[in-house]
């Protein structure tokens, strides 16, 4: 249980967080670039759903990841030790990520296929989806390279589900756009 009842603490003031493991780091360490990055696509997320507002099916999809998205920052947060942690910290999980795939399916079964790359844009909303998109690409970048890093661990699952929304978005700004009929396609090299 989260208890947020003192929002300042001025522990950061010296340019360091803390993880939930209770140890210190420095802000700008890649662990919390990951996490960081994650919020920043939450955040997108709920600036799309403010125009989406009519699509109740693709909003719920969208709120479940919000909070799947806190679970995924939890996650990052929370890097696994050789010391147990004396808790079981929250982890991504396979169903997660299935889900993700299993909507991406549903929704992409209405859309016909591409034959060209699409321009970020068409509505409101799939342009803000595409923000989302791309800030969520940045994150699973980040998580990627935490991965790589010798002394760093990260479960598959976590950068599996990163990796899954990006893809999520992308179907999704397709679906805000009239199924596909809005999107706005690139032309290659039409203002040479």
């Amino acid at each position: 249980m989260v208890v947020l009842n003192k929002i300042y603490t001025r522990t950061g003031d010296k340019g360091t967080t803390g993880l939930a493991t209770g140890e210190r780091v420095e802000k700008w360490s890649l662990r919390v670039e990951s996490y960081g990055a994650v919020d920043e696509t939450n955040a997108a997320i709920g600036v799309a759903r403010l125009h989406g507002s009519a699509d109740t099916v693709l909003d719920a999809m969208l709120g479940r990841i919000q909070n799947d998205l806190f679970d995924l920052g939890a996650d990052l947060a929370t890097p696994e030790r050789d010391k147990p942690l004396g808790w079981e910290p929250l982890r991504i999980v396979a169903a997660q990520v299935t889900r993700l795939e299993t909507e991406i399916d549903q929704m992409n079964a209405a859309i016909p296929p591409l034959n060209s790359f699409i321009l970020p844009g068409g509505s409101a909303l799939a342009a803000y989806l595409h923000v989302a998109r791309t800030v969520c690409r940045r994150a699973e970048r980040l998580i990627a390279e935490l991965m790589a890093q010798p002394n760093e661990k990260v479960s598959p699952e976590a950068l599996a589900y990163a990796n899954r929304l990006s893809d999520f978005l992308f179907v999704a700004a397709r679906r805000a756009n009239d199924n596909g009929a809005a999107d706005v396609l690139w032309v290659p090299g039409a203002n040479r």
